[in-house]
Protein backbone atom coordinates (compact mmCIF):
# COMPACT_ATOMS: atom_id res chain seq x y z
CA UNK A 1 0.00 0.00 0.00
CA UNK A 2 1.50 3.35 -0.95
CA UNK A 3 1.99 6.31 1.37
CA UNK A 4 -0.82 8.47 -0.07
CA UNK A 5 -3.22 5.54 0.20
CA UNK A 6 -2.26 5.16 3.86
CA UNK A 7 -3.03 8.84 4.50
CA UNK A 8 -6.39 8.45 2.75
CA UNK A 9 -7.23 5.29 4.69
CA UNK A 10 -6.39 7.02 7.97
CA UNK A 11 -8.93 9.75 7.09
CA UNK A 12 -11.66 7.36 5.94
CA UNK A 13 -11.56 7.90 2.17
CA UNK A 14 -10.13 5.97 -0.75
CA UNK A 15 -7.43 7.41 -2.99
CA UNK A 16 -10.04 7.82 -5.76
CA UNK A 17 -12.41 9.68 -3.42
CA UNK A 18 -9.51 11.90 -2.34
CA UNK A 19 -8.83 12.76 -5.97
CA UNK A 20 -12.54 13.55 -6.57
CA UNK A 21 -12.46 15.89 -3.57
CA UNK A 22 -9.33 17.62 -4.89
CA UNK A 23 -10.91 18.07 -8.32
CA UNK A 24 -14.02 19.59 -6.75
CA UNK A 25 -11.94 21.84 -4.49
CA UNK A 26 -10.33 23.19 -7.67
CA UNK A 27 -13.79 23.88 -9.11
CA UNK A 28 -15.18 25.38 -5.89
CA UNK A 29 -17.77 26.84 -5.65
CA UNK A 30 -19.15 25.97 -9.12
CA UNK A 31 -18.51 22.22 -9.10
CA UNK A 32 -18.38 19.76 -11.99
CA UNK A 33 -20.61 17.24 -13.73
CA UNK A 34 -19.71 13.55 -13.30
CA UNK A 35 -18.28 13.32 -16.82
CA UNK A 36 -15.91 16.23 -16.15
CA UNK A 37 -14.77 14.69 -12.86
CA UNK A 38 -14.10 11.39 -14.66
CA UNK A 39 -12.11 13.22 -17.35
CA UNK A 40 -9.91 14.94 -14.75
CA UNK A 41 -9.13 11.91 -12.60
CA UNK A 42 -5.47 10.91 -12.46
CA UNK A 43 -6.37 7.23 -12.52
CA UNK A 44 -9.31 6.24 -14.67
CA UNK A 45 -12.10 4.79 -12.57
CA UNK A 46 -15.16 3.02 -13.99
CA UNK A 47 -17.11 3.64 -10.78
CA UNK A 48 -17.05 7.46 -10.58
CA UNK A 49 -20.79 7.53 -9.90
CA UNK A 50 -20.38 5.22 -6.90
CA UNK A 51 -17.46 7.27 -5.57
CA UNK A 52 -19.59 10.41 -5.82
CA UNK A 53 -22.54 8.62 -4.16
CA UNK A 54 -20.35 7.58 -1.20
CA UNK A 55 -18.97 11.09 -0.80
CA UNK A 56 -22.53 12.47 -0.85
CA UNK A 57 -23.50 9.95 1.87
CA UNK A 58 -20.52 11.09 3.96
CA UNK A 59 -21.52 14.74 3.53
CA UNK A 60 -18.28 15.58 1.70
CA UNK A 61 -20.01 16.70 -1.49
CA UNK A 62 -23.51 17.59 -2.60
CA UNK A 63 -25.24 17.13 -5.93
CA UNK A 64 -27.67 19.49 -7.59
CA UNK A 65 -29.36 19.54 -10.97
CA UNK A 66 -27.59 21.77 -13.46
CA UNK A 67 -29.41 25.03 -14.16
CA UNK A 68 -28.20 24.93 -17.79
CA UNK A 69 -29.01 21.28 -18.52
CA UNK A 70 -31.48 19.51 -16.22
CA UNK A 71 -30.17 16.12 -17.38
CA UNK A 72 -26.85 16.79 -15.65
CA UNK A 73 -26.17 16.89 -11.95
CA UNK A 74 -23.36 19.05 -10.64
CA UNK A 75 -21.24 17.83 -7.72
CA UNK A 76 -19.90 20.46 -5.35
CA UNK A 77 -17.56 20.03 -2.41
CA UNK A 78 -19.05 20.89 0.97
CA UNK A 79 -17.43 22.63 3.94
CA UNK A 80 -16.95 19.17 5.49
CA UNK A 81 -15.05 18.02 2.36
CA UNK A 82 -12.90 21.15 2.35
CA UNK A 83 -12.11 20.66 6.04
CA UNK A 84 -11.07 17.05 5.40
CA UNK A 85 -8.67 18.13 2.64
CA UNK A 86 -7.24 20.80 4.95
CA UNK A 87 -6.61 18.17 7.65
CA UNK A 88 -5.00 15.78 5.15
CA UNK A 89 -2.79 18.37 3.41
CA UNK A 90 0.17 18.37 5.85
CA UNK A 91 0.42 14.56 5.64
CA UNK A 92 0.12 14.56 1.84
CA UNK A 93 2.76 17.31 1.65
CA UNK A 94 5.10 15.19 3.79
CA UNK A 95 4.66 12.22 1.44
CA UNK A 96 5.27 14.44 -1.59
CA UNK A 97 8.43 15.93 -0.03
CA UNK A 98 9.72 12.45 0.81
CA UNK A 99 9.22 11.32 -2.79
CA UNK A 100 10.65 14.51 -4.29
CA UNK A 101 13.80 14.23 -2.17
CA UNK A 102 14.71 11.04 -4.04
CA UNK A 103 15.23 13.00 -7.29
CA UNK A 104 17.96 15.44 -8.21
CA UNK A 105 16.94 18.82 -9.59
CA UNK A 106 17.77 17.61 -13.10
CA UNK A 107 15.76 14.42 -12.67
CA UNK A 108 12.80 16.39 -11.31
CA UNK A 109 12.95 18.70 -14.34
CA UNK A 110 13.07 15.73 -16.71
CA UNK A 111 10.11 14.10 -14.94
CA UNK A 112 8.13 17.34 -15.24
CA UNK A 113 8.98 17.59 -18.95
CA UNK A 114 7.88 13.98 -19.54
CA UNK A 115 4.63 14.43 -17.61
CA UNK A 116 3.81 17.59 -19.57
CA UNK A 117 4.49 15.69 -22.80
CA UNK A 118 2.13 12.89 -21.72
CA UNK A 119 -0.59 15.35 -20.70
CA UNK A 120 -0.28 17.29 -23.96
CA UNK A 121 -0.48 14.00 -25.90
CA UNK A 122 -3.55 12.86 -23.95
CA UNK A 123 -5.34 16.17 -24.53
CA UNK A 124 -4.54 16.06 -28.25
CA UNK A 125 -5.75 12.44 -28.51
CA UNK A 126 -9.03 13.30 -26.75
CA UNK A 127 -9.98 16.04 -29.21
Amino acid sequence: IDAVEQVCEKHGVTRGQYNVLRILRGAHPEGHARCEIARRLIERAPDVTRMIDRLVQQGMIERRASEKDRRLSIAKITRKGLNLLDRMQPEVDEVTERLASKLSTGEAGELLRLCERLIDGAETAGE
